[in-house]
């Protein structure tokens, strides 16, 4: 295990330490969960395109089959442990397959992001029109457009009746995304990570140099996905009902959003850009003079004509550039007490 992964890890978990315990004084944990969640989102495609060099359309295809397996599985089991794991093994699962077929179809770029949002928009049209009462799988009816509601939320493993809700709610989903962020941060320091930057950078080199870049951009996806379907069963606990919307193009777009304004590349960049404009949203939501598609346009605009790298690499740059000019400084002065003590 890198050294440089245990000390960043110290650094995370104290930072998370802080700010677990100050955000609830700035807002109330309800809304804190739900931006934990995008948060974890954002990451889930900011891994994939940011590291893998894979654009993604259809994020929420995995977002949105991890909440309906969650939701369908927490009906016919009755406690929430097995279907937070299938939230991420089924979309993961989907994912391995339809990235085996795409990679080792060797599709480009464009193909790719085409298939993936059609794929999501198969998805959403299927779930919409699953109102009918032969749509069942076990106990769990789908519902169609009025989606499925009424399912077990989370709950202390073995303990139904002892539910994981509100604050208590917060801090399992704070939990989660340091974990997540961690194992992102590891996964990337590890040879399968660097493999994986080195495939974003040329895919063709690296496969001369007798990696299967094809194998490798599988995982990844799967990877992705199942992070996403991970963030897709936590949403399902805190909406407590989950619809067709969740598959929506809206949501996909909005997701590709918070990687570009966070800062692409980046593991905090999508994080932050997720849970940024999700409040931004949410803030805006309480007024009814502008349209939030409008002003959710004009921040991607802006962003990429006067701030193209994102959030996060702009703020790391500008400390860079501080901080090496005083080093300058300092290494002059110190060359300047020497040469005059010489003297």
């Amino acid at each position: 295990m890198p050294k440089s992964w245990q000390k960043e890890s110290v650094i995370v978990i104290a930072i998370a330490l802080i700010l677990v315990y100050a955000l609830p004084f700035a807002i109330n944990t309800f809304t804190l969960s739900i931006l934990l969640i995008y948060g974890m989102l954002g990451l889930s495609l900011g891994l994939i395109w940011g590291f893998g060099g894979i654009l993604c359309f259809g994020q929420t295809a995995f977002f949105g089959l991890g909440a309906y397996a969650y939701a369908i599985s927490a009906i016919n089991i009755g406690e929430s442990t097995l279907p937070l794991i299938l939230s991420i093994l089924v979309p993961a699962a989907f994912a391995a397959l339809m990235g085996a077929m795409m990679f080792y179809g060797r599709l480009a770029d464009v193909y790719l992001g085409v298939i993936t949002l059609v794929v999501t928009l198969i998805l959403f049209k299927f779930i919409n029109s699953t109102a009918s009462p032969i749509y069942v799988i076990g106990e769990a009816r789908l519902g169609g457009y009025n989606g499925i509601p009424g399912f077990q939320t989370l709950n202390i493993p073995g303990r139904p009746d002892d539910y994981i809700w509100g604050d208590a709610f917060y801090y399992f989903c704070f939990a989660a995304l340091v974990i997540v962020y961690l194992l992102v941060s590891w996964l990337l320091r590890s040879s399968f990570g660097r493999i994986a930057i080195g495939i974003r950078e040329n895919d063709e080199r690296m496969s001369l140099m007798g990696y299967d870049t094809r194998a490798r951009k599988t995982v990844l996806f799967a990877i992705g996905a199942a992070i996403a379907g991970l963030a897709g069963g936590l949403f399902a606990n805190w909406a407590e009902i989950v619809t067709p919307g969740l598959f929506s193009l809206g949501q996909s777009a909005e997701i590709i959003i918070w990687c570009i304004v966070g800062g692409l590349g980046t593991r905090l960049g999508p994080i932050i850009g997720a849970a940024s404009l999700a409040y931004l949203k949410f803030l805006l939501g309480q007024q009814s003079m502008i349209d939030n598609t409008l002003i959710m346009g004009l921040i991607l605009v802006l962003f990429v004509l006067f701030l193209p790298k994102g959030i996060v690499p702009a703020i790391s740059d500008l400390w860079a550039a501080s901080f090496g000019r005083r080093r300058k400084r300092l290494r002059k002065s110190r060359r300047g007490t020497r040469v005059i003590s010489n003297g």
